[in-house]
């Protein structure tokens, strides 16, 4: 069964940390671009971060910039969210999903696909409350 999995949200004081897993199982992510979405209760779901697969490049939502850090593993299948210096507006359930890269889209475009056509799954719920 080819799915991504989210994992390692919580509950964390403001200004704290907390690493996001996206494991992909059923297929390999080295031909994907990985995207990162959130939404919050009554809003819209928005775009956080996406990391190209062909020459791992990275997209960051202003409101993340400089507090969340994209990264893959490709050897383990799976992309990670570093999320740091975390304010109570970032509380919403995180979402991976992915899009093969053949290197020509950027990872705006990416992130457009991505919410356009992708079916999520049940994410990890991320509370920064104090």
């Amino acid at each position: 069964q080819v799915q991504l999995v989210e994992s390692g949200g919580g509950l964390v004081q403001p200004g704290g940390s907390l690493r996001l897993s996206c494991a992909a199982s059923g297929f390999t992510l080295d031909d994907y671009a990985i995207g990162w979405f959130r939404q919050a209760p009554g809003k819209e779901r928005e775009g956080v971060s996406c990391i190209s697969s062909s020459d791992g490049s990275t997209y960051y939502a202003d409101s993340v910039k400089g507090r969340f850090t994209i990264s893959r593993d490709n050897a383990k299948n799976t992309v990670y969210l570093q999320m740091d210096s975390l304010k109570p507006e970032d509380t919403a359930v995180y979402y991976c999903t992915g899009v093969p890269d053949s290197g020509r889209m950027t990872t705006v475009q990416a992130m457009a696909i991505m919410r356009e056509f992708s079916s999520w799954g049940q994410g990890t719920q991320v509370t920064v409350s104090s």
